[in-house]
């Protein structure tokens, strides 16, 4: 949503709004999760605080089809064309999607209102784990997709020869570089500073993140308490990341089912993925002598 602001003019990144802890929008009040507001908030401090007012606010200026045309480009709603069978397509919404979707004229409707939850990544959005890893990779790389799969090579059982599958680029979206390098030093600042610094104390790498949640089932309007909430109901964590920040070479994305906040129970995860990954450190022990962490994979 940021990287949409900066491409399409709705933001600079130095206009400050005001968020009291709430947006008003009509007769609903939308609720940022942090009690009384982050106070004054740029974009940088947006991301790295997770501010949901700041995000409310740009989706009721930018509306449901401009956000829908800029994440299209991402991926979302579309299958990635990973080499598994039944890969889903999620839902990106928007007024087509809506009219699609539905059958009676009142429900076919989109109202302002939908666009303001649709700014935090709820609403009717629904984006599948690899939809995800797909797009931050694709931050990470500039703005150049490939096609994610799920194995780097096959083997021929007979011939024992390897068969490497190329990384194939899809498309490679026109974005400014000082857009990226702003939307990516705020990640870094998740990283170091934000929502997710306590999982990555004394990480021997810088890496960039961004935290989130995902709700099982809709508050109308009660605010949330974990410890009110059967487990089941509970929401999911979230969590994207790449590292190392300035010379990525893995991305990924994190679910975990009724974990709650992303930076309490997704980002450690990553931590340690990344560990293993970079440095090839197991969780709770020493880095390898010798390892070909190095590799991109």
């Amino acid at each position: 949503m940021a990287l949409a602001a900066l491409t399409m003019g709705k933001r600079r990144p130095d206009q400050v709004i005001y968020d009291p802890g709430y947006f008003t929008f009509g007769n609903h009040t939308f609720r940022d999760d942090k009690p009384g507001g982050h106070g004054s908030v740029d974009m940088y401090k947006s991301i790295v605080e997770s501010c949901d007012t700041y995000y409310y606010m740009l989706a009721n200026d930018m509306g449901i089809d401009s956000i829908a045309n800029f994440m299209r480009q991402f991926g979302f709603g579309q299958k990635t064309g990973v080499d598994i069978d039944g890969e889903s397509e999620g839902v990106l919404p928007s007024q087509e999607w809506k009219r699609k979707r539905f059958h009676k004229p009142e429900q076919q409707k989109w109202y302002a209102g939908e666009t303001i939850s649709i700014g935090i990544g709820q609403g009717y959005n629904a984006y599948t784990p690899i939809q995800l890893a797909q797009a931050v990779a694709t931050l990470a790389n500039n703005g150049v997709m490939y096609r994610p799969h799920l194995v780097k090579y096959i083997t021929d059982t007979v011939t024992g020869q390897r068969t490497y599958i190329e990384p194939q680029p899809v498309r490679t979206i026109p974005l400014r570089r000082s857009d990226l390098d702003f939307v990516r030093n705020a990640m870094v600042g998740v990283n170091s500073e934000g929502t997710a610094a306590r999982a990555f104390v004394g990480a021997e790498y810088v890496s960039a993140g961004k935290t989130g949640t995902a709700q099982v089932y809709s508050l109308k309007g009660d605010k949330y308490s974990e410890g009110h909430v059967k487990e089941e109901l509970r929401d999911h964590a979230l969590y994207i990341a790449f590292a190392p920040a300035d010379h990525p070479k893995i991305a990924l994305a994190l679910v975990v089912e009724h974990g709650g906040f992303g930076a309490q129970a997704a980002a450690p995860i990553a931590r340690q993925v990344f560990d293993y990954y970079l440095l090839g450190k197991l969780p709770g022990a020493p880095a390898a002598e010798d390892d070909n962490a190095g590799e991109p994979d």
